[in-house]
């Protein structure tokens, strides 16, 4: 096998800088050289990378004969002359080098190094490549669908991505020869090889879609404050403009939903809240609630806690489904938010659910709270179905509730 074919192969199709492929031949070649002759001081090794092939040249000073003190520096006139009839004392003899001189053994042992280190290389290319791309959205397609990752070719590149089960939307589902998105998340080396991380969980892919989608955001005129995600199900995203002349939401929003129809899509027809920022905190957590329409909100700044009254009809619109609604504007606005039905609707015989900790455990209660529930009524309000599915109480813990607090009423009677 040839030393030059090798370059010639691993060359083509390597995103490998010109002067590096030099070096490491350079080098590869050197060390050849030095294991043949002891040193490679007198030795020029010249590298064609656009051709794809390489010289060796021996350089030493012609002397008379008899006089050669040092063989690798020096060769004598009739040695010169053998090489070439116009060589004379005092100048340099050029002699070049063949690579089967080097006897079959070496050159595999050398070929064997240089495709290691031209390996080496493309890994650190990789590497290096896709660190400084960190946030960006890649393409690619899929090539390998596995239990807990799938293996992505980068359309761009042809490198291969990895899209673990734990960066995909719930609901994802691919294919082999499918496209899909992501968002390059991380680049680390695992046992010396690059590895790259694709998400569509990770916040970055949506704020990337939103750019892609948004001219304000890209030209800066919208900036992105703050984004909050359950992927596949409901995102919230905190949007400001530099120009009062720019509705930040509208523009986000798109004439009838044309721009963020494209990205639910993507998302799995993820829910996304578009919010309009402020400083004003209570404005702030009122519109984190959306689309609950908030009647009073009490907050403390040290505590950051904020207490939120509602209508009683809009206690479910804010919690949410799951609760989704209420942890998302919990960490948008990073306040702990606790909903409240208005004081005013409560009814004359209505009792505080504090009041039954003799009966009722704290964290049931706690729980009911969670969902909106602070007082016996706005429980027994609720059917049990709809209770089991918006807490995670069992449905024997529910009945107990129910029971306790119906017996109340019926002992008033």
């Amino acid at each position: 096998m040839n030393l030059v074919d090798t370059f010639s192969e691993f060359k083509a199709g390597k995103n490998i800088d010109r002067p590096t492929m030099v070096r490491v031949l350079e080098d590869v070649f050197r060390t050849l050289i030095r294991k043949k002759y002891g040193s490679d001081d007198n030795f020029d090794v010249i590298v064609n990378t656009q051709k794809g092939d390489l010289e060796l040249w021996r350089v030493r000073e012609i002397v008379p004969d008899g006089e050669v003190t040092d063989d690798r520096s020096q060769i004598s006139i009739s040695e010169a002359l053998s090489i070439d009839e116009d060589y004379e004392i005092g100048e340099e003899c050029y002699e070049q080098l063949h690579l089967i001189d080097f006897g079959r053994r070496a050159i595999m042992a050398a070929r064997q190094t240089l495709i290691s280190r031209i390996m080496e290389l493309e890994k650190d290319e990789i590497y290096k490549r896709y660190i400084d791309r960190v946030g960006d959205i890649v393409v690619g397609e899929v090539n390998q669908v596995l239990k807990r990752e799938m293996l992505i070719l980068d359309d761009a590149t042809g490198n291969e991505l990895l899209l673990p089960r734990s960066e995909m939307i719930r609901g994802d589902f691919f294919r082999k020869g499918e496209m899909v998105r992501g968002v390059i998340k991380q680049v680390e080396m695992k046992n010396n090889n690059p590895v790259v991380i694709m998400s569509r969980t990770d916040n970055t892919f949506l704020e990337k879609l939103l750019e892609q989608e948004v001219p304000e955001i890209e030209d800066g005129l919208i900036s992105i404050v703050k984004i909050v995600r359950l992927p596949g199900d409901r995102a919230k995203v905190a949007v400001e403009s530099y120009d009062d002349r720019i509705d930040p939401v509208g523009a986000c929003v798109g004439m009838k939903g044309s721009r963020i129809h494209g990205i639910v899509r993507e998302l799995n027809n993820e829910n996304i809240d578009i919010v309009n920022y402020t400083n004003n905190t209570s404005l702030f957590i009122q519109r984190s609630l959306t689309p609950a329409k908030v009647t009073r909100i009490d907050f403390n700044l040290e505590t950051r806690r904020a207490e939120v009254f509602l209508e009683p009809d809009q206690v479910s619109l804010a919690i949410g489904k799951g609760g989704t609604n209420i942890k998302l504007a919990s960490a948008l606005t990073e306040f702990e938010i606790d909903v409240y039905r208005n004081v005013e609707e409560y009814e004359i015989d209505d009792v505080d659910l504090d009041e039954f900790t003799d009966e009722i455990e704290d964290w049931v209660i706690d729980a009911l709270k969670e969902i909106g529930c602070d007082t016996a009524r706005s429980v027994l309000d609720l059917k049990k179905e709809e209770l089991l599915r918006r807490t995670d109480l069992e449905e024997e813990t529910v009945d107990d509730v129910m029971n306790i607090l119906a017996a109340e009423f019926e002992d008033e009677r």
